[in-house]
C-alpha cells in the first residue's frame, strides 16, 4: 500500500495549514470559478511569471506590492474585495497577505503550497520549476 500524496483538501500530509490565512489550491479553484471570483494575485518575480502563471492573475511582484497595492482596490477605491495571493511555494504569498491586511485589505488569503501545489493537485501537467 502506498502513502497518500495529499489529504482531502489537496494538501500534503502534515502541511501546517494556517486556517484563516490560507486557502488550499482545490478550494481556490472552486472560488475562482464562482460568479463573483476573488482577485487572484501573483507576487512572484517577473522571470517566474514568464515561466508559468494562472489565467486571470494580476501580477505584482512582492517587492512592488506596497507601491502598487491600489491596483487591487475596487472601482470605488475600497479594499474589501477578496484576494487570493500565490507565489511558488507559499512563503512569499503569506508575507504578501500579511502586508495587504496591514494596508487595510479585509479579505486576503495565501494559496497554500503556491503554484507548485496547484500544478500537482489542480492542473497536473502544468509546467513546474
Amino acid at each position: 500500500m502506498t502513502a497518500r500524496l495529499h489529504d482531502d483538501r489537496g494538501l500534503p500530509p502534515g502541511y501546517p495549514f494556517r486556517e484563516g490565512w490560507e486557502v488550499s489550491p482545490l478550494a481556490a479553484r472552486d472560488e475562482l470559478s464562482a460568479a463573483d471570483p476573488p482577485v487572484l494575485l501573483d507576487v512572484r518575480r517577473a522571470d517566474e511569471w514568464e515561466i508559468v502563471r494562472l489565467p486571470g492573475a494580476v501580477h505584482i511582484p512582492l517587492s512592488e506590492l506596497e507601491r502598487r497595492a491600489d491596483e487591487l482596490e475596487d472601482d470605488d477605491g475600497r479594499r474589501d474585495r477578496p484576494v487570493i495571493v500565490y507565489c511558488h511555494h507559499g512563503a512569499r504569498s503569506l508575507r504578501a497577505a500579511a502586508a495587504l491586511r496591514a494596508m487595510g485589505f479585509a479579505d486576503v488569503r495565501s494559496m497554500a503550497g503556491g503554484i507548485d501545489l496547484w500544478a500537482t493537485t489542480v492542473e497536473p501537467g502544468m509546467r513546474r520549476y
